[in-house]
C-alpha cells in the first residue's frame, strides 16, 4: 500500500501546482475580460484546488485518517481511489497546456 499512498501524495501535490498555474491564468484573464466563463473556470480551479489541498493534508499530516484509509479500506478499492488523482493530473496537465498556449 505504501507505493500507492506515495503515488497519491505526489499526484495530489502535482494537481495543486497545476491548479495554481491554471488559477493564475484565469485570474489574469478575468481581470482583463470580466467574462462569466472565465469567472466560472476560476471558481472551478479554486474548489478543485481546495479538494486537492485537503486530500494532500490527509495523506501527509493527518495520521489518524491516513492510517484508517490504509487499514480499513480493501486493497482493490484503495488502489482504485489512488488512481483517481493520477487521472486528474493528466487531465489538468492537458488543460494547462491548452490554456497556456
Amino acid at each position: 500500500m505504501s507505493l500507492w499512498f506515495d503515488v497519491a501524495r505526489v499526484a495530489h501535490a502535482l494537481n495543486v501546482l497545476l491548479l495554481v498555474g491554471l488559477g493564475y491564468v484565469w485570474v489574469r484573464n478575468y481581470l482583463e475580460f470580466r467574462s462569466k466563463h472565465t469567472l466560472g473556470l476560476l471558481l472551478f480551479s479554486v474548489f478543485l484546488l481546495l479538494e486537492n489541498a485537503f486530500a494532500l493534508y490527509i495523506y501527509m499530516f493527518d495520521g489518524v485518517l491516513a492510517a484508517w484509509f490504509a487499514t480499513a479500506v480493501p486493497a482493490p478499492a484503495w488502489q482504485g481511489m489512488m488512481m483517481l488523482p493520477l487521472f486528474e493530473a493528466v487531465g489538468l496537465a492537458f488543460l494547462l497546456w491548452v490554456t497556456w498556449d
